[in-house]
């Protein structure tokens, strides 16, 4: 249970059938590959043919960025560059690799490239039903922890690259790798504030595969579909107050007003408690002082791990006191898990944002989307 709930206040500060259906069901249509949402990298297509992939943002507050040169196999001799420019060339498209987040998967499986994944770390936390029957095969490979890898087997697989993720560059296992001459390409999809710049991040996998058009067929259908939720939400008379998260140790961790999480409350056109809050990540503060504020709210979403109310309580008799909690109108994505007991949201939300809006909007203005069936968030028990 601690570890649930480390892993919810980590991505409130930054981030079964169904499942798999909702990372493929997207209509792809062709335009032209463009970020506009996505701060934390950049794409520049060449005319030599290869593309230089920049992250600027792999971590909070991080003071260089890395530069990585992708470069087509039949043009690698003919392409000259200045190695000492990247960080990494790296030849595409590639056969093999290993990634280091959950929220990798649903990305390789809406791109087609699943099969290429040959490792991962602590791979119980993977919940796609896909990605889940290579692992009970043993096409994917179990690499231990993101911290200190598995080095031997992650050698052994010999990957085209891997897809590092970390709060700084001081992973030993990925400094092992490189020694290798195995290049680790790091994602910083967490560190976006916003849903759609979060989901763009589909085009950063995109280069690697060669299969950009298809990324941006993908995003632009999310995108459409989450903006014209959106708009539907914001002709709503009602505007709902919002409350959100849940105490550990007599600490309660909520959304800051700038964050990722409070930008779904207010797309989905609600008045959510602390949006005025500058922060854009959480906020840590004393019950008595959420209690002032949120004692009254209609909604409280994503109580952290707690998946009943009988649960809550047990926890804090404080909880009781809340307005929400008395009426039973608190909603949770901890109940929502994979085969494993990994928790859905972590994995899938941050890929498709129209889904999470969709369900928000569903509790908050039920008849906007009549006959919509949540899928992330569900009454809590």
């Amino acid at each position: 249970m601690k570890n649930y709930i480390l892993i919810t206040l980590f991505l409130i500060t930054f981030s079964c059938k169904r499942q798999v259906d909702k990372t493929t069901n997207v209509e792809l249509t062709e335009t032209k590959s463009t970020l506009r949402y996505a701060n934390g990298f950049t794409i520049k297509k060449q005319d030599s043919g290869h593309t230089i992939l920049e992250v600027t943002s792999p971590w909070p507050n991080a003071e260089n960025g890395f530069k990585y040169a992708l470069v087509p196999k039949e043009k690698m001799a003919s392409v000259s560059l200045n190695k000492e420019e990247f960080d990494a060339i790296i030849p595409t498209p590639i056969k093999k690799i290993i990634v280091t987040s959950t929220t990798h998967i649903p990305i390789l499986e809406s791109l087609g490239v699943e099969s290429t994944l040959v490792g991962f770390p602590n791979t119980d936390y993977v919940s796609s039903l896909s990605t889940r029957k290579r692992i009970d095969s043993k096409k994917v490979k179990e690499l231990g922890k993101n911290e200190s890898m598995n080095t031997e087997i992650a050698l052994e697989l010999q990957p085209d690259v891997v897809i590092g993720f970390g709060i700084d560059n001081q992973n030993k296992a990925y400094k092992t790798l490189e020694t290798a001459n195995i290049p680790i390409v790091y994602n910083g999809d967490w560190t976006e504030q916003t849903p759609l710049g979060k989901a763009e991040w589909i085009k950063f996998f995109a280069p690697f595969f060669h299969q950009e058009k298809k990324a941006d067929s993908i995003f632009n259908t999310i995108e459409k579909e989450y903006l014209k939720v959106k708009f539907l939400a914001s002709k709503a008379d009602k505007k709902s107050t919002v409350l959100s998260g849940a105490m550990f140790k007599d600490i309660w961790y909520l959304p800051g007003g700038k964050s990722w999480a409070a930008q779904y409350l207010k797309d989905a056109n609600t008045n959510y408690l602390w949006k005025d809050n500058q922060e854009t990540g959480s906020l840590s503060l004393s019950w008595e002082k959420v209690l002032a504020i949120g004692q009254n709210a209609d909604y409280w979403v994503s109580p952290s791990q707690f998946t009943s109310y009988k649960q809550m309580e047990e926890s804090s008799p404080h909880y009781t006191q809340f307005k929400a909690y008395k009426n039973k109108n608190i909603y949770t994505f901890g109940n929502t898990k994979g085969q494993t007991g990994g928790l859905l949201f972590f994995e899938l939300a941050p890929s498709r944002p129209d889904i999470v809006l969709k369900d928000l909007i569903s509790i908050f203005h039920p008849e906007i989307l009549p006959n919509y069936k949540p899928f992330f968030y569900q009454p809590l028990q």
